[in-house]
């Protein structure tokens, strides 16, 4: 018998296409699962409420349709005070976002069907997720799980202006962005600690705390990394000069890159980041969304979420 099944719809994903595509989505969840209940989201982090209520409701598979955004909402609502509500709830997933870089690191395939038979399927893999405390836009403490890679430095500021263009309803490209942002952008001094041991403290441009292998719409920004080995692999670069930068970029690409004198990977359980200067803003994002700024601590929760995979 079929687990009973939850689907969450994220309308505005990819553009605003998954509403558009939604007759056709349905008609294929009734093919291959037969009978869910379904409900779009109407606003920011919703998700997480209706897959936490559904979980509580009984439901078995709590299916999203939308980015990784929308992922990291619906993860997030398997949790109530830090601990799963039901920890035998399986997370499936429909890819419908600009990026679903979560769903590379998975090996699940971006098109639906064949989607939607790794949820009927293969079998539920149990996977780590990372939790981070850090500072909100209100200035405020606040924490939340993340599934895929958290970065500080240029990412955050990349997909700070990715939601600005948003707004602007203008196409934003995330390569041409990143691009943009580098030539304007200042290096950040900060202060890191893996697992209670300090590194040297450095000019930094990008670091990203890694549980999946892939970010910033197909970037292999860490190529080694693995969701169920209770680690992230945490992807340091070091302050570039413009030449050297463009001449290297293609190389987090083609996850070619570790072996450059200026890229760094670590591996721990936990991460302290903060700003060598406190008055400094360094902007954090979580699984594509920007949502606040350093200080930061990065925590590794293993073996936490169970999820339809090809893993």
């Amino acid at each position: 018998m079929f687990p009973k099944t939850q689907i969450i719809i994220n309308p505005e994903s990819n553009q605003g296409r998954t509403k558009k595509r939604w007759e056709h989505i349905k008609e294929a969840l009734k093919f291959f699962i037969k009978e869910f209940k379904y409900e779009f989201t109407e606003k920011p982090f919703q998700a997480a409420e209706i897959s936490r209520a559904a979980i509580k409701d009984g439901m078995e598979l709590i299916v999203g349709v939308g980015g990784d955004g929308t992922m990291n909402e619906i993860a997030n609502g398997f949790f109530e005070n830090d601990r799963p509500i039901n920890p035998e709830t399986t997370l499936g997933i429909v890819p419908s976002g600009t990026g679903s870089d979560f769903c590379r690191s998975l090996n699940i395939p971006l098109g639906l069907k064949n989607a939607l038979q790794v949820i009927t399927k293969t079998p539920s893999n149990t996977i780590d997720i990372g939790k981070v405390r850090f500072r909100n836009h209100s200035k405020s403490e606040e924490e939340r799980f993340f599934l895929n890679v958290s970065d500080f430095g240029i990412g955050g500021e990349v997909v700070h202006r990715m939601n600005q263009e948003r707004m602007k309803k203008k196409a934003a490209s995330y390569f041409r962005i990143l691009i943009t942002t580098f030539l304007r952008y200042k290096h950040k001094s900060l202060r890191i600690k893996i697992d209670n041991e300090d590194i040297p403290q450095q000019n930094y441009m990008i670091g990203a705390i890694s549980n999946g292998r892939i970010f910033g719409k197909g970037m292999k920004i860490a190529p080694e990394a693995s969701l169920n080995d209770g680690l992230f692999d945490l992807v340091l670069i070091k302050e570039m000069k413009k030449f050297e930068f463009f001449r290297n970029i293609y190389k987090i690409y083609t996850g070619t890159h570790l072996s450059h004198p200026k890229i760094t990977l670590f591996r721990g359980r936990k991460i302290v980041v903060n700003p060598t200067d406190s008055e400094e803003t360094v902007l954090i994002e979580v699984d594509g969304e920007q949502v606040g700024s350093l200080p930061a601590t990065f925590e590794i929760i293993p073996k936490s979420l169970l999820v339809k995979s090809n893993l």
